[in-house]
């Protein structure tokens, strides 16, 4: 469909979004339409009630509102985006609106387990791939940059003598991000040992697989996982989580929540504010210990 295609050109190209992201658009898309196709209707004939029986059917299979949520907005867009090309002079997403979902607090593990983890160290500061690992939490965790900003990384990103690196964040925004000097001299070591190894595939990127190549997501996942492994037994231990670990330590030490928003990249603060709810629910827990009364 022409259309279709339009529109993620028009993400890609004006958006900047991520591909990740336009890949999650076109599948929306995509169900959608085969959708209708299997209901023997077409494009033009589609209204706000086909809509909300398309979603009805999604609700019926099983799908959580989080889900039939992400497709509204997917559709709103796609819609939208019609109309403003003059392809469609209206939109059957104007009387469709989003279910409501219970609000979830950010996920994070606690913060002095986090510091004893990394204040261990490496068992052996020779080995490759563990000061690689070291320094694949430090920098989630210090920094609070996203899995795709990590992976971004290149080697000449880093000043290491200012303490801070250059992160290309969603839709080609760029931040600089401060580290602290363990996290520097850490990441001296690992450039030390990653240009002394003879790696078969030198990558420019910073971290990298042990054969040398630009660092996937998947090992990422399974470095984190294994090492939050080590001081948690809660269920999700993924890189997100450590993100929402450093936000939430600097809100409960006192930082302020704009500072907050330029260090995570958000574009505006009500995706910071999330994090509150976390502070204010420790505050609840110290009161209850705390308080005579309580």
């Amino acid at each position: 469909m022409m259309m279709k295609e339009r529109f993620l050109n028009f993400l890609k190209f004006e958006k900047r979004y991520s591909p990740h992201t336009i890949h999650a658009y076109a599948l929306e898309i995509d169900n959608f339409l085969s959708f209708i196709e299997l209901e023997n209707r077409t494009f033009e004939d589609v209204d706000h009630r086909f809509v909300r029986y398309y979603l009805a059917t999604m609700k019926d299979s099983g799908k959580q509102a989080s889900s039939i949520n992400r497709s509204i907005s997917s559709l709103r867009s796609f819609y939208k985006f019609l109309c403003r090309e003059g392809l469609l002079t209206t939109s059957p997403m104007l009387l469709v609106h989003a279910l409501k979902t219970p609000k979830k607090l950010p996920v994070v593990v606690e913060q002095e387990k986090m510091v004893a983890l990394l204040d261990k160290g490496c068992s052996d500061p020779n080995n490759f791939e563990e000061v690689r690992d070291l320094i694949i939490l430090e920098l989630l965790f210090g920094t609070g940059i996203r899995l795709a900003e990590l992976l971004a990384i290149q080697e000449k990103d880093i000043d290491i003598y200012n303490r801070k690196i250059l992160i290309f964040g969603k839709r080609g925004k760029e931040r600089f991000v401060p580290i602290h000097q363990t996290l520097v001299e850490n990441m001296k070591r690992y450039l030390q040992l990653k240009y002394a190894k003879e790696l078969p595939n030198k990558s420019n990127h910073l971290i990298v697989t042990k054969e040398g190549k630009r660092a996937y997501p998947k090992l990422v996942y399974e470095i984190v996982q294994n090492y939050l492994g080590q001081i948690t037994s809660q269920k999700k231990r993924s890189p997100h989580v450590l993100r929402h670990t450093f936000a939430t330590a600097l809100l409960n030490n006192g930082a302020d929540l704009n500072a907050i928003k330029e260090l995570l990249g958000h574009a505006g603060l009500a995706a910071t504010q999330v994090y509150t709810h976390n502070s204010v629910e420790r505050l609840k827990s110290i009161y209850k210990q705390a308080h005579p009364k309580a």
